[in-house]
């Protein structure tokens, strides 16, 4: 398994390279509602971890009081179980630390925000 993080990746990936790209675009798919980009966008996703039959995404949302924090965490891992191999598993683990800041959003949503 590889360890090595594209620089295109947006955030610390560690698993099979050729799952990579399909994992980040499955990601972008999911938006948080509140405000109308997707998590990658965002910020919100610390890390992905890929294991034979195992995925964990490790993230934040952009408060502790997140009403639609659990329907975020269900689109992640049904949108990573469409890109991985059959019978892998895709957990979510929501994190408070570090923080979530405006900082950790791609220039993009910085664009839309302004």
């Amino acid at each position: 398994m590889s360890s090595a993080l594209s620089s295109s990746c947006p955030f610390p990936y560690r698993g099979p390279p050729e799952l990579q790209a399909a994992v980040v675009a499955a990601l972008q798919q999911v938006v948080d509602p509140e405000v109308a980009l997707s998590v990658v966008d965002l910020g919100l996703v610390y890390g992905v971890e890929i294991e034979p039959g195992q995925a964990r995404v490790t993230m934040t949302m952009t408060s502790a009081a997140c009403p639609v924090g659990d329907v975020i965490a269900e689109d992640v891992e049904m949108e990573l179980r469409r890109v991985l191999p059959a019978g892998t598993a895709a957990a979510v683990t929501l994190v408070w630390e570090p923080a979530w800041t405006p900082e950790k959003m791609s220039e993009r949503a910085r664009r839309f925000m302004e």
